[in-house]
């Protein structure tokens, strides 16, 4: 059983030293079909990153493979100049059309990117930028030592990893302190459960992506839609307040497009689940893998 913890800590510090409140945003569905070119209605999607610090939400998560680029250029016309916000981006994917995505992990490549994303941004330096993916096809000390080079030299301040290891992580803190992990998890997709554990050991930030899927568990007369039901919330704002149950050093990124689902999402920060709803949950949720 997994050991319910309380969401009251609602912020955290990415690297030990950058304070971000838990519940952020993830800049992925700013995009078209697909994940490539331009958002569909631009107008909102400008009105919804623009009511991210109203919301209070201070940590927004994008991708240079984002469009490619048109994330990252949205962020920066509608939020720039950035103030307390952290903008956190990822480089080391290839991106050839819609839904096709492949890891690039030539040194070059890797610090060509970064510096492109840090103009895009329009920052001196970046405050978190994570290794996309490694790629198999590159050795990963050298991509490792690319990310390093990339601290030393002040184009980024802390760097983070993503769909990795406990082995992966250990393998690229040789070359620099890895301040978060990105893997896939949420209340029905567990793989990553011995990932998340050892971040939480050690105090390393864990975003989640795809935080909201929950699969059968939507489904009328599930645990979830009951406990949504019981708390007068959406299934998808359960989810989210489960996750900042299971670890303080869970970082969810929900996405959205649109203003209403954006401040959706933002209300699940203020829900408490009960040990027993906590519990209820997370079995539920294990049957379900």
């Amino acid at each position: 059983m997994t050991t319910p913890r309380t969401n009251a800590a609602k912020t955290f510090r990415i690297g030990g030293e950058i304070e971000v409140n838990r519940l952020g945003f993830g800049a992925m569905r700013i995009t078209g079909p697909g994940v490539w070119g331009e958002v569909a209605d631009r107008e909102e999607a400008l009105r919804t990153l623009k009511r991210l610090p109203e919301l209070g939400v201070n940590f927004v998560d994008t991708a240079d493979s984002y469009g490619p680029n048109f994330s990252e250029q949205l962020i920066r016309e509608a939020l720039h100049p950035y103030g307390s916000m952290l903008v956190a981006t990822k480089g080391g994917l290839l991106r050839t059309g819609p839904d096709q995505w492949m890891p690039l992990g030539f040194p070059e490549y890797l610090i060509q990117q970064a510096h492109t994303s840090r103009w895009r941004l329009g920052v001196k330096q970046i405050g978190l930028w994570q290794l996309h993916r490694i790629d198999s096809r590159t050795p990963r000390d050298k991509q490792f030592a690319a990310v390093a080079r990339l601290r030393e030299e002040g184009v980024i301040r802390h760097a983070g990893l993503s769909e990795v290891s406990v082995e992966e992580i250990e393998a690229a803190s040789k070359f620099f302190p890895v301040a978060t992990v990105q893997n896939r998890y949420n209340l029905g997709d567990r793989a990553s459960e011995k990932v998340l554990d050892y971040c939480t050991e050690r105090g390393i930030g864990f975003i989640p992506w795809y935080p909201l899927a929950a699969g059968k568990l939507t489904q009328p007369g599930s645990a979830l839609s009951t406990v949504a039901r019981q708390h007068n919330a959406t299934p998808g704002q359960i989810a989210l307040a489960w996750l900042l149950q299971r670890s303080p050093v869970i970082l969810p990124i929900p996405g959205t497009s649109k203003v209403a689902h954006l401040e959706e999402n933002m209300a699940a920060a203020r829900i408490v689940l009960s040990e027993q709803e906590f519990e209820l949950l997370d079995r539920e949720g294990r049957r379900s893998v």
